[in-house]
């Protein structure tokens, strides 16, 4: 069984960075599950993607706290704060010196990476065209680049030729697709995430022990729709704490919750609560479900709003962690906050007597996307950035098996295989 131990900046043992997973938990891992030993992790199957593992987890969504910065991920000793701009009780807001907090962590997580480093490498090695079922990430200008390589994304595997080779994209699918891909003979890679796949684990093991399962996510999205159809005769989706009142199970002290990787951890927390007040013996799962990225850009943004007169989301309208950004940042203080796919959708409308500007970016988001943004600012007479940092992430997964091994054959072999990662980049204008 393939193992993995990184010693972390923090103490924290991972697999590259730390993984949101609590120490212990009311629903212990089984077989197949995530195994936890002195902060090593190893999935049963023994995938180099699947290693990872983590270890000094503070706040826990069942116990109902505010989250701290740590969240699970190597955290800087003490968060850096926003300086709060000078001003005098006779002069407004544009008064004050003009600056931009610039959140971190933003932009890319390792399953983004991971899933989009995984089409260029395969049209490195295979040659165009590569198709990808729906977006590779949830991203206007990933996929469009990629799309210029080389790659066809598709709605689903019937769009692709018989014998061809699909991607699945970072969001997951279900036994279903996977089914009808294997009966018109495609040769697949799964770029799914593996914190996807974890919660793909968790749907299967527990309706294997006959619960019945609350997935809280959006009904539609990719990644919901992948994990209920592991599991439909036992999942039902939960969109909102406002759909607990019309939830009905066939045991009441046999119920669990899982959900989507990419929501808003206090909407989520308060789903569970009302959740829990319906069913007072619901049960966790082993470890939190929502993704460390999604958890540290949240409370990156919550550190910032409270300074902030504006806050500047940039990310996909599909994208639903970027999505769920805009909220926190309002929930947290921004006077306003709006999401943009590129600097040139910014309205100039927005900076009438603001002076600080945050900015963040989507877990899909490449960071040349950001800097254009912050190029915008500088123009505007926003030049000065100071960084709010709330944690250090340097987590990568491995490459999929598939893809994986064609690379390692090639290379055996003695035919070249090009490059390493490198980040996504193209002229977004």
């Amino acid at each position: 069984m393939l193992r993995a131990r990184v010693e972390c900046s923090s103490g924290q043992i991972c697999h590259g960075s730390t993984l949101p997973y609590p120490a212990h938990t009311s629903h212990p891992p089984a077989d197949g599950d995530a195994a936890f030993a002195d902060g090593d992790a190893t999935f049963a199957d023994g995938d180099a993607e699947d290693v990872w593992g983590c270890r000094g987890r503070d706040a826990r969504l069942r116990e109902g706290r505010a989250r701290s910065p740590r969240l699970g991920t190597v955290t800087s000793p003490t968060a850096t704060a926003p300086t709060p701009a000078s001003s005098s009780p006779s002069s407004g807001p544009t008064a004050q010196p003009r600056r931009v907090l610039l959140a971190a962590p933003r932009g890319y997580c390792a399953g983004v990476d991971r899933a989009v480093v995984a089409v260029e490498k395969a049209l490195e090695h295979y040659g165009a065209p590569v198709y990808v079922r729906k977006e590779i990430v949830h991203n206007k200008h990933v996929v469009a680049t990629l799309s210029e390589r080389g790659a066809v994304f598709v709605d689903d595997t019937d769009e692709v030729p018989e014998g061809a080779r699909v991607v699945f994209s970072a969001h997951g699918v279900s036994p279903a697709v996977r089914e009808a891909a294997t009966a018109r003979r495609l040769e697949t890679i799964d770029a799914t995430c593996p914190l996807v796949t974890k919660v793909h684990r968790e749907a299967v093991r527990f309706a294997r022990d006959d619960f019945d399962i609350l997935l809280i996510g959006h009904t539609g999205h990719e990644e919901v729709e992948g994990t209920a159809g592991e599991a439909p005769e036992h999942i039902q989706v939960v969109n909102s704490p406002d759909d607990v009142d019309q939830v009905t199970v066939r045991d009441p002290d046999k119920v669990i919750w899982i959900s989507q990787t990419t929501l808003s951890v206090d909407e989520t927390m308060e789903t569970v609560r009302r959740l829990r007040e319906k069913f007072p013996t619901l049960q966790d799962p082993p470890s939190d479900d929502i993704c460390y990225a999604t958890q540290n850009r949240q409370v990156a943004v919550k550190k910032l709003a409270p300074e902030a007169d504006l806050v500047i989301v940039v990310g996909s309208a599909n994208s639903s962690n970027s999505v769920r950004l805009v909220e926190v940042a309002l929930e947290a203080g921004a006077r306003s906050s709006y999401r943009i796919d590129r600097a040139a959708e910014i309205d100039p409308a927005w900076f009438d007597g603001v002076a600080t500007v945050g900015v963040t970016s989507g877990a899909s988001v490449p960071e040349i996307l950001v800097q254009d943004v912050l190029a915008y600012l500088a123009e505007r007479g926003y030049g000065t950035v100071e960084e709010v940092r709330t944690a250090t992430e340097d987590l990568m997964f491995s490459l999929p098996r598939e893809l994986r091994a064609d690379l390692e054959g090639a290379e055996a072999a003695g035919r070249p295989v090009r490059g390493g990662r490198r980040a996504l980049g193209l002229d977004p204008s």
